[in-house]
């Protein structure tokens, strides 16, 4: 993250999900910005890199609203707002990325000299023989997907994606 009070940059930090999971990557981030900058209320992402963007994600106690932009939001960023009138741009790091390339990722979106987008300081590190993009992808889920991982931790965010799936959509 940034230092506190400062914003002249495009980006606030970063954030190193280790799967493109929102149901099981969201809570860890979740619970490490409540503590510091307030509870998390809404997130938007660009479904290009999520393949599954549920409408509500269970988190600590509280449940985070998440929605998406195809075109306004830059792929390779997350919007998080607080119930403290704060909204942090985050770059996605890659979860493939390797640790060395992932904190230089982190530390040039911290900066608050940065003036790139996350696609762009994507874009330098891969120039720059680094971390790789995730394909792009225009498809706009719509239907709960089975957790691929194997174990506790699949079975964990298969059961949060059904209850998230089930939830009754707001009129």
């Amino acid at each position: 993250m940034a230092p506190d009070g400062v914003r002249t940059g495009r980006l606030d930090g970063a954030w190193w999900p280790r799967s493109r999971d929102l149901l099981l990557e969201l809570p860890s981030l979740a619970a490490e910005i409540d503590e510091r900058w307030g509870r998390i209320t809404r997130i938007t992402v660009n479904p290009a890199q999520w393949p599954l963007i549920p409408r509500r994600i269970p988190v600590a106690g509280h449940t985070v609203h998440a929605g998406w932009f195809t075109t306004e939001q830059d792929e390779h960023m997350i919007m998080v707002c607080s119930y403290a009138p704060r909204r942090l741009n985050l770059l996605v790091v890659p979860p493939q990325t390797d640790a060395i390339d992932a904190t230089r990722l982190m530390a040039k979106a911290a900066d608050p000299a940065n003036t790139k987008t996350a696609s762009e300081l994507l874009a330098t590190q891969t120039a720059g023989g680094g971390a790789q993009p995730a394909p792009r992808s225009d498809f706009l889920p719509s239907a709960v997907a089975p957790s691929t991982r194997p174990g506790e931790a699949g079975r964990r965010a298969d059961l949060a994606r059904n209850r998230a799936a089930s939830w009754p959509v707001p009129a």
